[in-house]
């Protein structure tokens, strides 16, 4: 498969404290690249630096490479905010604007210019129903966001993203916070999405990972520890600490 992004030698801190080591990974297109491990372990900085949301963190620095495309997103020519178009963040707590469910979707097209009234609507409904939530919210769109329930709001999130079209979507525990039936709304969303997007996402826990993830990666304290296809991974382990910690012996 076409590899989406490429991550080189880097390594990332906070000051003097080392989060990320010597990480080596390639991230296929149009699949669902899980990272898992216990707290501390450098995933969420992972996830951050693949948009350059951590460059907003005080005393943060990396050395090493990401490319997107095969372009840097460190280079002199990346536009951060192109890139933060082209691969959106889903965070673990939903945060809807405070605003209209239609105004939280068209939001951002209308940030990059489009005035068209027909289009914003196509665009939010498109949006909505990627996220697998137009049917539940589509006779109430000018009601406010916060209406919503827990995991109407997370898919609302997810749908936020979407509709700027990007590349890649970055999810940090999406569903940390949600029952049942809304995890698997969002990851029947997920599943789907992969067919026009790349999909990285920390799961909630390595049964998620193994529900809808392509591929997964176990990180442990700031160490890439195994990386590969996710039935291979979860069955037949190749380092005891990816073992112990999918057994439950640690984490």
């Amino acid at each position: 498969m076409q590899s989406k992004i490429i991550i080189k030698d880097f390594n990332f801190y906070f000051g003097d404290k080392q989060v990320i080591k010597n990480l080596n990974l390639t991230i296929e297109a149009n699949s669902i690249l899980s990272v898992f491990g216990p707290a501390n372990s450098g995933i969420s900085t992972l996830l951050r630096s693949l948009n350059r949301l951590i460059d907003l963190k005080p005393d943060a620095r990396h050395e090493g490479e990401i490319l997107l495309n095969g372009e840097s997103i460190f280079g002199p020519d990346c536009i951060v905010t192109d890139l933060r178009r082209k691969v959106g963040m889903v965070f673990d707590i939903p945060t809807p604007l405070p605003m209209s469910i239609f105004d939280n979707i068209s939001y951002g097209p209308r940030r990059s210019g489009v005035k068209s009234k027909a289009r914003l609507l196509e665009i939010v409904e498109s949006a909505l129903t990627t996220a697998a939530l137009w049917d539940e919210v589509k006779d109430r769109l000018k009601l406010p966001a916060g209406s919503l329930s827990g995991g109407q709001q997370q898919r609302l999130c997810v749908a936020r993203v979407l509709a700027l079209d990007p590349e890649v979507i970055l999810l940090d525990r999406p569903c940390s916070g949600l029952d049942p039936i809304s995890t698997a709304k969002i990851e029947e969303a997920l599943t789907q999405l992969k067919s026009r997007l790349t999909v990285v996402l920390a799961p909630h826990n390595t049964q998620q990972a193994v529900r809808i993830s392509d591929r997964v990666a176990f990180m442990l304290k700031g160490d890439l520890i195994e990386e590969g296809v996710c039935a291979t991974v979860f069955s037949t382990p190749k380092d005891k600490r990816t073992s112990d910690y999918i057994t439950g012996r640690f984490g």
